[in-house]
């Protein structure tokens, strides 16, 4: 097994399991953590392979502990988080520089940025897969969903959310287009905001309002003729 290195007055160098040990133990300084990061990192830079190995397998513990905390979402799977921590830690490893003062910190925070990007991309996938909320006895926002079209057109006070809901139930829009239109017209967000939120283009997703619209006026007209 690769040995690491000498600890204050002791004789020879330590095996990688010691040292990693080391590492976990609640009595470890921070100046002898960053000691032991910088020689492992110097190590990975000089002498190449099995030493990047060895530095994401000294990294386990600490991920480990980071990822009990986290909350995950119903379609992610623990599984996938551990990967994707790796995977920035061995991404992040030959990036560091020689001079970094603590480079332990700047791979948990590399794996720390990504595990909490794919928590927030499967929170927002759930959020889109659910459909819109409404509240018929809720009180209706200032907006309308279309420049003609809307409630009061065709002579009836209604509730927004309510005549959003109705048009998903009949099948006119599907809930995802509901709930866009209830967020951007309704709740006054913007589109720009919303298609970062679901990782589309705003153009393309402001077109998608536009035509969610059009079936919701041609939905309303049709009910206007038919009184």
């Amino acid at each position: 097994m690769p040995v690491l290195l000498d600890d204050e007055g002791a004789e020879g160098d330590w095996p990688v399991d010691r040292v990693r040990a080391r590492l976990a133990h609640p009595g470890t300084t921070a100046a002898q953590r960053t000691l032991i990061w910088s020689e492992v990192v110097g190590r990975v830079r000089e002498l190449g392979g099995p030493w990047p190995l060895v530095a994401v397998g000294m990294t386990i513990p600490v991920l480990r502990r980071m990822l009990r905390r986290q909350q995950l979402p119903r379609r992610l799977e623990r599984a996938d988080l551990e990967q994707t921590a790796l995977a920035a830690v061995a991404t992040a490893l030959p990036l560091l520089a020689e001079d970094h003062p603590e480079p332990h910190r700047a791979l948990f925070n590399a794996a720390d940025r990504d595990v909490h990007r794919l928590i927030n991309t499967a929170r927002k996938q759930e959020q889109r897969e659910q459909p819109v909320a409404v509240s018929p006895d809720g009180p209706a926002p200032a907006g309308n969903y279309a420049e003609e079209g809307s409630a009061a057109d065709w002579g009836e006070e209604r509730d927004e959310y309510a005549v959003l809901a109705a048009a998903v139930q009949s099948g006119v829009l599907k809930a995802q287009e509901a709930q866009l239109i209830a967020l951007t017209r309704l709740e006054r967000k913007s589109v720009k905001e919303i298609a970062e939120q679901r990782g589309l283009a705003w153009r393309s997703l402001y077109r998608h309002r536009v035509a969610a619209e059009a079936h919701l006026a041609a939905h309303l007209r049709r009910q206007v003729s038919e009184v």
